[in-house]
C-alpha cells in the first residue's frame, strides 16, 4: 500500500520595510485516493497557541497511507502576532488593519494584514472545507463556532466534538456588535460567503499549552476528517448542547478589582439576575457594579483577572436553543 504524501512549503506573506520576506510553512498531506480537500490554520492571533499545538500533533497521527484527498494545514498564520505573543500586529506595521481576523479574503494590494490573508486565501478557495483554529479565556468551555442556519457548516462543528456549539448571527440578521466589530471581515465567515463550509473552535486558554485542550483539538480534527471522508471510520454520536454566540455578555460598569461570585463555575445553567461577581474600589474598598446576568443560559466564559477596566467582558451567558 502506498503511504501518500507530505511536503512542507515555506510561503512568502508579505514583505516588510526592511525587505525581509515575511514567511511562514503550509504542510500539504495527499493521499493516493481522490477526495475532498480540508484547509486548517492556526496562530491568527499569536497568543493562541493550543490551535498550533494541535497541528503538529495532528502532524503526528495523520495515516497517510489511509487519507483520501488533501488536507492543507498552516500552524502559524501570523508570524508577527506568534513572535509577539500577541493578538494585534503593531501600529508601525498595519495601523488601518491590526486584527489580521477581521479583513479576509484580504487583498494583495491592500495593507500588510491584507496581503498575508490574500495570500493565504488562495489555499482557502481550493477547500471543501475549513477549521480556523483559535483560543479563548482562561475560564471558558471550548466550544465551536459556526454561521447560523448554515447546516453544512453546523454539520462540520459536530463533527469537531465539542459539547458546547455556538451559531453566530451574521450580516442583517447579526446583533449591533457584529457589525461594530467588524466581523463580516471574519475568516470563517468570508469561507461561508465563498460557500466554503467553515467552523472555530474555541480551544480555551491562550499563552499556554493546556494537554487535554489539545488532545480533544486533535480529535475534532481527525473526526473532521472521518465526516468528510479524508479518513474511513464514523464520527461518534455525542451529546451536544446548540446555543447562541454574542448574546449575554456581562461587562464591567466600571474600573477596580474584580471578584467573581465564589459559587459560579464555568458550564453552570443560570437565570437572570444572578451574581456575577462584584467590582470594588482597590483603595477605598466600595463596591462600584455588582455585576449580574440579564438572561438565562450556559455559563461558557467567566473571568479570574482581577483588574477590569470599565467595558471588560466579565462573563459569556450563551442562550441555550437546543439542550
Amino acid at each position: 500500500m502506498s503511504e501518500g504524501t507530505h511536503t512542507a512549503e515555506q510561503v512568502t506573506l508579505a514583505r516588510l520595510p526592511s525587505g525581509v520576506e515575511l514567511t511562514t510553512t503550509v504542510h500539504t498531506y495527499r493521499g493516493d485516493e481522490l477526495g475532498p480537500t480540508l484547509y486548517v490554520q492556526a496562530a491568527q492571533h499569536g497568543r493562541e497557541i493550543n490551535g498550533t499545538e494541535v497541528l503538529r500533533r495532528f502532524h503526528e497521527r495523520l495515516p497517510l497511507e489511509s487519507l483520501s484527498g488533501t488536507v492543507i494545514a498552516v500552524p502559524v498564520a501570523n508570524p508577527l502576532t506568534f513572535d509577539r505573543v500577541s493578538y494585534t500586529t503593531p501600529e508601525q506595521l498595519d495601523s488601518v488593519n491590526p486584527n489580521m481576523n477581521r479583513i479576509w479574503p484580504g487583498d494583495s494590494d491592500g495593507t500588510l494584514h491584507q496581503r498575508m490573508a490574500a495570500r493565504l486565501w488562495e489555499s482557502v478557495t481550493a477547500a471543501d472545507a475549513l477549521v480556523d483554529l483559535h483560543t479563548g479565556s482562561p475560564d471558558m468551555l471550548p466550544h465551536v463556532v459556526y454561521r447560523e442556519d448554515d447546516t453544512r457548516s453546523r454539520r462540520l462543528a459536530e463533527a469537531f466534538g465539542s459539547e458546547l456549539l455556538l451559531s453566530e448571527r451574521a450580516d442583517e440578521d447579526a446583533p449591533d456588535e457584529w457589525h461594530r466589530r467588524g466581523f463580516a471581515g471574519k475568516l470563517r465567515v468570508a469561507a461561508a460567503e465563498a460557500e466554503v463550509p467553515s467552523i472555530t473552535p474555541e480551544l480555551a486558554h491562550n499563552k499556554q499549552i493546556l494537554e487535554d485542550v489539545v488532545a480533544d483539538g486533535v480529535e475534532g480534527l481527525l473526526d473532521v476528517c472521518r465526516y468528510l471522508e479524508l479518513l474511513p471510520g464514523d464520527v461518534p454520536e455525542r451529546d451536544q448542547t446548540v446555543a447562541r454566540n454574542h448574546l449575554g455578555q456581562v461587562t464591567a460598569d466600571d474600573s477596580g478589582l474584580f471578584r467573581p461570585s465564589p459559587s459560579l463555575e464555568v458550564g453552570d445553567s443560570i437565570t437572570a439576575g444572578t451574581p456575577i461577581g462584584t467590582v470594588y474600589h482597590p483603595t477605598s474598598y466600595e463596591p462600584l457594579h455588582e455585576a449580574r446576568a440579564d438572561r438565562h443560559g450556559l455559563l461558557y466564559a467567566l473571568t479570574r483577572e482581577a483588574t477590569v477596566t470599565a467595558g471588560d467582558q466579565l462573563a459569556s451567558v450563551a442562550e441555550v436553543r437546543e439542550p
